[in-house]
């Protein structure tokens, strides 16, 4: 065990988030996303006891977003015509908020299947058990300055 690091980052996890350099992607998946599909060329990590919010909380203690890029966390949005609320997406904005200056600002949306083809290139790809819809989350990795 490590002081100050959350509890709920594994080793492999922690090794990961580590191994990813400036501009990675890192995909935190709900349960019903195609991990292991979009994953053939990440490494995915298995946190299916978990849910999203907890993950991120943790993640965002220790990853620093992009700062060259506009949105460097990005949900999946909605497709047209599903009538799906997003409550989740309220919870995620203020986790952010705690961690990123920009606020919600640095919050962005990707097409579904937009959202699907840059999974494909993300780092890694964490599956959860989140049972929300929707609530894929992509985050671009920033640089540590301090």
């Amino acid at each position: 065990m490590l002081k100050g690091i959350p509890k709920i980052l594994s080793p492999e996890l922690l090794k990961v988030l580590c191994e990813m350099g400036h501009s990675d992607r890192l995909v935190i998946a709900d349960g019903n996303f195609p991990a292991e599909t979009m994953g053939k060329d990440a490494k995915v990590i298995r946190m299916d006891g978990h849910g999203t919010p907890e993950i991120l909380d943790a993640i965002l203690q220790v990853f620093p977003l992009d700062t060259y890029v506009e949105k460097p966390f990005n949900l999946m949005q909605v497709m047209p015509g599903d009538d799906v609320e997003t409550p989740i997406w309220d919870v995620y904005e203020q986790i952010e908020e705690k961690y990123e200056p920009r606020g919600k600002a640095a919050i962005g949306q990707i097409e579904r299947f937009a959202f699907y083809e840059e999974a494909k290139k993300a780092y890694a790809i964490i599956a959860t058990g989140e049972t929300a819809l929707y609530a894929n989350i992509m985050l671009q990795k920033g640089v540590v300055t301090d």
